[in-house]
């Protein structure tokens, strides 16, 4: 696949003109060819997929064998489920502190410590004021590459503002009493200003390098959504910025006339999950419409495709407006779901609490309720598992502790906090 261009994109757009007849014919070609591909499977004989229920398009076929409906696989990894706390109000993200404790955000506007022994801790002072109408609010938290050192927290919210609302990232240093936030300063903001409610994303991960890797919505409504593939605008993106808010000169768009130089990735829909494998190589699980969760390995200046190519319907049903699910210049997801799972949180394994586990990838879903478990290998999805489906919550975000524990926070107004630890249950819904 090539890289963006501006040109790519307004040879794309105008893409978007094509005859339905046209676009059908396209598609069948496509059905065609990935009935083919898909005929050349490498999978065992006793491969069962987990997922069984009807695609919401079934006339769509992945594109390349194993790109949807993975074995499905079952751990042999005994562990059990410690709920630290309950009656956090709508949590969004856990960010692990290196002493055991735990910083949450709260979707209404507070960042608070929860102790390694569950105590819930007043709310940091120094938030800025979040718009957490809809699917808005305070939303992930991340610390500093160096914390240990600086002390320094990152955190995306949705951002009030004039004329509506956005995506921005802030940075502040925790008190030495960890009570507020001191030389609190916005260090991005993303354009345009749009009054709505949806597709914030956001997840925050940092490099190797200590580069900042922001995920970015589209903000969902049809008359913005085009945006995910406009140079102009930083909807729909991937960005990167430095830990100050100022931009890296290897950029992959800081040269190009009319590009915003943040721009790292385009053609996104809303990514509210993310993370680095031990490679350091970058993931996003993106949430697609009705079908189409997309597992995407992130490179430098491609194209990921929406509005203009993805798996799935609208939730009405209806076909995605001049989409198709393959077209030159544009990656294809390493895997997707559908029926979806509404991921959010991510975490690649890499503790020594649970050995055979390191490498796999963990994914939060809301939709369906559970944990995701995700073996890839060679840059594809070998299997998928499914762990805490008995306990009907809404997972929200995943991360790994200094103790190996895996940290789970659920999506509701009595939230919860949950610690994975290695135990005597070799069940997937674990204690």
């Amino acid at each position: 696949m090539m890289n963006l261009s501006t040109k790519a994109v307004l040879s794309a757009m105008l893409l978007t003109t094509v005859a339905a007849g046209c676009n059908e014919q396209r598609n069948a070609s496509q059905v065609e060819n990935a009935q083919e591909q898909t005929a050349q499977t490498d999978k065992p004989e006793d491969c069962r997929p987990l997922e069984t229920r009807e695609p919401s398009d079934s006339t769509q076929k992945p594109s390349f064998a194993g790109q949807t409906r993975a074995c499905g696989i079952q751990s042999d990894v005994a562990f059990e489920v410690v709920v630290l706390t309950k009656g956090l109000q709508k949590p969004w993200a856990v960010e692990p502190l290196p002493n055991g404790d735990l910083l949450v955000t709260e979707k209404p506007g507070n960042l608070r410590i929860v102790s390694a022994t569950g105590q819930i801790g007043k709310p940091i002072t120094g938030v800025p004021k979040v718009d957490d109408r809809g699917q808005g609010g305070l939303l992930d938290v991340a610390l500093s590459p160096d914390f240990e050192a600086d002390r320094t927290i990152f955190w995306s919210f949705s951002e009030p503002r004039k004329g509506g609302n956005a995506t921005s990232v802030a940075r502040g240093v925790l008190s030495q009493d960890r009570s507020k936030l001191e030389q609190v300063r916005v260090i991005f903001q993303a354009q345009p200003t749009y009054d709505g409610t949806m597709h914030y994303g956001s997840r925050i991960s940092f490099d190797e390098d200590g580069m900042l890797y922001l995920t970015l919505g589209e903000r969902s409504d049809l008359k913005i959504r085009p945006q995910a593939q406009h140079m102009d605008s930083h909807m729909g993106k991937v960005v990167r910025i430095a830990p100050d808010g100022k931009v890296p000169n290897d950029n992959p768009f800081v040269n190009e006339k009319g590009a915003l130089p943040e721009i790292w990735t385009v053609g996104h829909r809303n990514v509210q999950a993310a993370a680095f494998d031990d490679d350091g190589k970058f993931w996003v699980v993106e949430m697609g419409p009705k079908g189409g969760d997309e597992l995407n390995l992130v490179e430098k200046g491609k194209n990921y495709g929406w509005p203009l190519v993805t798996f799935g319907t609208e939730y009405s049903g209806e076909p995605i407006p001049n989409a198709v699910t393959q077209r030159e210049g544009f990656q294809q997801p390493v895997y997707y779901w559908d029926p979806v799972i509404a991921p959010s949180g991510a975490q690649f394994y890499s503790g020594d609490a649970f050995p055979e586990w390191r490498g796999n990838l963990f994914v939060g879903s809301l939709k369906e309720m559970r944990l995701v478990r995700l073996v890839i290998e060679d840059g594809r999805v070998k299997g998928e598992e499914h762990l805490l489906t008995d306990r009907g919550q809404r997972i929200r975000d995943v991360r790994q502790g200094p103790d190996g524990a895996l940290y789970l926070v659920t999506d509701q107004e009595n939230g919860e906090l949950w610690k994975i630890t290695p135990g005597q249950s070799k069940t997937a819904a674990g204690k």
